[in-house]
């Protein structure tokens, strides 16, 4: 198989190397930081950026939010399927 990954090193400037489902929790900070955050069904994302500032943002279903995050809070997020991008 072709793998266009083996021999790129990771990057802030892109892609992505693996997407994660998020459950939303309050005070409790993602495995990763997320490079971007893609959800499912719209609605609020209560989130903390990845330079630690608490944010709410309304986005529309199957949308890309592309600011890191650390954090999906769930109280405040109505969102659903949120999905963590990631550089794992």
């Amino acid at each position: 198989m072709n793998d266009p990954f083996k021999n790129r090193t990771p990057s802030l400037s892109g892609p992505e190397t693996d997407i994660r489902p998020v459950t939303p929790a309050d005070g409790v900070e993602l495995s990763d930081v997320a490079l971007a955050l893609y959800v499912e069904t719209g609605g609020a994302i209560a989130f903390v950026t990845a330079a630690g500032q608490a944010r709410i943002v309304q986005v529309a279903d199957f949308s890309i939010l592309p600011v890191g995050a650390r954090e999906v809070s769930a109280t405040g997020t109505t969102a659903s399927g949120i999905h963590a991008m990631v550089l794992a």
